[in-house]
């Protein structure tokens, strides 16, 4: 008798892992396709608690990664599985970083505080950093008092900010003739989530920021490029090729355990 009721009891347990296995809903995929404002963009989201964010730009060799597909396989070199990756940020034509990039705690270049030509140069620009547990989207000045002892793990400087404490950039205007592919990176309110986004067909500034903070809800939001903007998003089975890049933001899986 006793048999048959630990019989019964396994045969309830594992119907009942079965059934949880069935009825629960998949995790959600981190990139996502959106329509905005008669557009198409491509939205790929992170929990900053639990998304190793990094930035690359010079492999070992001392060349620029300057592809997806050379980190990618760096990366699964290492045993850290490339699970996004994106361009972040702009650069010179040796692909050095125009503006302040930190990768790993070392400096590479400092930070541009004056204003100057090209969409970098579009003051208010800013700073996307990561440290430790922590993510932000920094306007430049602002930036220079936040680390006073010293540089984040990982920052990478661009512009123009898209939106400043939930206002639009003042230069931006809703018929602007610009359209371009555009990427860049927002931070949620609670500063939790960090969304990477990129249109998938031309837009204007106007309707790129208005995407950050009126669709995904982002007080602050950085412009990190255009025309040369690319994603890789294996989950989407998306890798497009395109010109060498300079820094690349990424998302890695975090190194399997020693058995």
């Amino acid at each position: 008798m006793i048999a048959v009721r630990h019989l019964f009891l396994a045969v309830c347990a594992a119907a009942s892992l079965w059934l949880s296995a069935c009825t629960a809903e998949p995790p959600p995929r981190a990139c996502s396709p959106v329509d905005f404002d008669g557009a198409p963009f491509t939205v790929c989201s992170f929990d900053v608690d639990r998304a190793d964010i990094r930035l690359f730009l010079t492999h070992p060799d001392g060349a620029p990664y300057a592809q997806f597909d050379r980190l990618a396989a760096q990366m699964e070199a290492d045993g850290t599985p490339l699970l996004f990756a994106m361009n972040g940020g702009m650069y010179h034509d040796d692909r050095r970083a125009v503006g302040l990039y930190v990768e790993d705690g070392e400096q590479a270049a400092p930070l541009v505080t004056s204003a100057g030509p090209g969409n970098f140069g579009m003051l208010p620009n800013g700073v996307f950093w990561r440290d430790g547990g922590d993510a932000g989207i920094t306007e430049t000045n602002a930036y220079g008092a936040l680390f006073p002892d010293g540089s984040p793990r990982y920052a990478t400087q661009s512009g123009p900010m898209l939106v400043l404490d939930g206002a639009l950039h003042p230069d931006f205007n809703a018929d602007g003739p610009s359209r371009k592919r555009r990427n860049g990176v927002g931070l949620s309110a609670d500063g939790r989530t960090v969304h990477f986004a990129i249109s998938d067909a031309p837009v204007n500034f106007h309707t790129f920021a208005r995407l950050f903070r009126d669709r995904l809800g982002t007080p602050n939001a950085l412009y990190l490029d255009g025309v040369v903007s690319r994603l890789y998003a294996p989950g989407i089975q998306r890798d497009e090729p395109g010109p060498d890049l300079g820094p690349i933001v990424a998302v890695v899986s975090a190194p399997a355990a020693a058995p």
